[in-house]
């Protein structure tokens, strides 16, 4: 039980102790260079599997620019997590909230003044109350809105300087992945510090489903956050081939969203069965934001802006989660 209230309460470190298969939990590091024309995902985590021999950690890396993928496999043995704060060894690379090594032997990325996502009691992250409840699907927390970076990488043999860029990092543990969400990151607008992340899901719930969705807008040191259990509401969803267009509004502020598709990596994500889902995910999308304040039944512009570099995933049955806000069963009524 204290475990439980302690991870509960640090979103950001491992929750996988003791748990019972099936289990995944993956952090995701998006780096950016100063130029923004390298780009890359790199996902390290675990997989807890019923089947014997199907567990294993992993590092998955995701070339935002050439669109390669690439998924590398360890014993569960070589996961090796701090306690009581993010700090994950798997093999001989090294992950936590403020340093990244994919090899110990090779240079390494500090992150700069990380924005992490509020916890409280009453709150603990990104998910709200709802991260209290323990038969939850699939949980979800931002370690970072936006951070900068120091340092490099060595890929495939190349040395790759990002200082000066920018970063972002969040995570998922759980059961599985939802059986349908759209996804979306960008902190490369025109203002440094500025950054949008924002997602909705098919969130299985006492019986039934429903459309559960958060975006929080970081600016000018403010972060903005929308959500089911903030009360927010979702006015407008339209997911095309082409892009994915959305409202949200709260008593204070409607933001609006714009995501233009782009072409992407194949990666692999979790269901109950195995690490055997493939998704698309692109990093050269970009999302126009428009925010307005409310006040006295008038909308003023407060920001319009740009984000490149962008992540986007539009994964699983789109049409049904679109059909699930539709109804109203969760958002949108």
């Amino acid at each position: 039980m204290f475990r439980w209230l302690s991870t509960t309460l640090n979103p950001e470190a491992y929750h996988g102790s003791g748990r019972r298969p099936p289990f995944f939990e993956g952090w995701y590091f998006k780096v950016v260079n100063a130029a923004g024309d390298r780009r890359y995902a790199v996902i390290p985590g675990i997989y807890l599997s019923r089947e014997p021999g199907g567990s294993h950690a992993f590092i998955q890396i995701s070339d935002g620019t050439t669109g390669s993928a690439a998924y590398r496999s360890y014993p569960v043995g070589e996961f090796v997590p701090a306690r009581k704060r993010f700090d994950v060894s798997i093999g001989r690379s090294r992950f936590s909230t403020g340093r990244m090594l994919v090899d110990i032997d090779g240079p390494e990325l500090d992150f700069l003044s990380p924005v992490a996502w509020p916890v409280t009691l009453l709150s603990p992250g990104v998910m709200g109350w709802y991260a209290w409840m323990p038969f939850m699907e699939c949980y979800h927390g931002v370690v970072s809105m936006d951070h900068g970076i120091r340092g490099g990488l060595t890929i495939n043999g190349e040395y790759v300087s990002f200082d000066g860029g920018r970063g972002y990092t969040e995570k998922d543990w759980g059961r599985s992945f939802p059986s349908a969400w759209i996804w979306m990151q960008s902190n490369h607008f025109p203002e440094t510090g500025t950054s949008l992340s924002a997602s909705m899901a098919v969130v299985p719930w006492i019986g039934r489903s429903f459309a559960g969705f958060t975006a929080g807008f970081l600016h000018r040191g403010r972060l903005l956050r929308f959500a089911t259990y903030t009360g927010a509401v979702v006015e407008e969803l339209s997911i095309t081939d082409h892009e994915v267009s959305w409202t949200i509004r709260d008593r204070e502020h409607v933001l609006e969203i714009t995501a233009t598709r782009a072409e992407g990596s194949l990666l692999l994500a979790p269901s109950v069965q195995a690490m055997d889902r493939r998704i698309t995910e692109t990093l050269t999308a970009a999302i126009e934001v428009r925010l307005h304040a409310r006040s006295s039944g008038r909308s003023s512009t407060v920001f319009h802006g740009i984000g490149v570099n962008a992540g986007l995933e539009a994964a699983g049955d789109v049409a049904g989660l679109r059909d699930l806000w539709t109804r109203g069963l969760g958002v949108g009524s």
